[in-house]
């Protein structure tokens, strides 16, 4: 099996879409989740349509930048009226692989674990946790979740045989740093090519599998780069000290 062991960005992670026949950009993928969650926040409020303008402001993004990654899905607004809000929901939805059921195999039943598999947001957006899987003789057989999602854990050598008849097509990695590339190379060949990966380790895949990469370290160490940025930048200016030959004339 050949192997891509070239650090791979979460954006990069991104497959291209094609629903529309023509590719999306990266960054425009990934923005995609973020409108379709706020216009399922809109149409719970009972509104019905919504001006570029409104959904920019809400999405945290630029009219024009909204404007532009829409228009890679189609022309779905009215202009004068905007876009109505369920319609643009659903086009999003089935861009993004939302209209249809994903299982999901979650590897790791520690502290992220149980909060993953507790996580009410993953049925409402068509996700279903199939399988949960850990070595620990202790916590193998409990059952974890939410009431009416619960999942009973199993142990890890029962992982194949779940992915190949439970309708996986995604795999969570929430191991130890040390487990998780022979837990990734077991999913792969079981036949996953989609991976979530919490381990702080760089997984190599082949050229055919997506990785997301979720290192919480180097988030908040993102988040310590631009606060350091600010503080420098409200810092009053320090004058450079004078030169050796400056201070002996002086």
């Amino acid at each position: 099996m050949s192997l891509d062991r070239s650090v791979r960005s979460p954006l990069s992670a991104i497959g291209p879409a094609r629903g529309t026949g023509r590719e999306i950009p990266d960054a425009t993928v990934a923005r995609l989740p973020v409108y379709h969650r706020v216009l399922g926040q809109f149409a719970d409020a009972g509104i019905t349509t919504v001006s570029s303008d409104e959904l920019a402001a809400a999405c945290g993004v630029s009219p024009a930048k909204l404007r532009k990654d829409l228009s890679h899905l189609g022309s779905y607004g009215t202009r004068g009226v905007g876009y109505d809000v369920r319609f643009l929901a659903y086009q999003i939805a089935r861009e993004v692989g939302l209209t249809q059921p994903w299982g999901v195999v979650i590897i790791g039943a520690g502290n992220l674990g149980h909060a993953l598999v507790a996580y009410r947001g993953f049925a409402s957006r068509g996700f279903a946790v199939v399988g949960l899987f850990d070595t620990h003789p202790d916590v193998i057989g409990q059952v974890l979740g939410a009431p009416g999602a619960q999942v009973t854990v199993r142990s890890l050598a029962e992982l194949e045989s779940v992915v190949m008849s439970g309708g996986a097509h995604i795999g969570v990695i929430a191991t130890p740093a040390e487990s998780a590339q022979d837990v990734c190379d077991r999913l792969v060949a079981a036949g996953v090519r989609s991976i979530l990966n919490f381990a702080p380790t760089v997984l190599a895949v082949p050229a055919d599998v997506e990785v997301r990469e979720v290192d919480l370290a180097v988030e908040l160490q993102i988040l310590a780069f631009h606060e350091q940025r600010r503080l420098d930048e409200a810092a009053p200016t320090t004058p450079y000290p004078p030169s050796l030959g400056e201070a002996i004339n002086a």
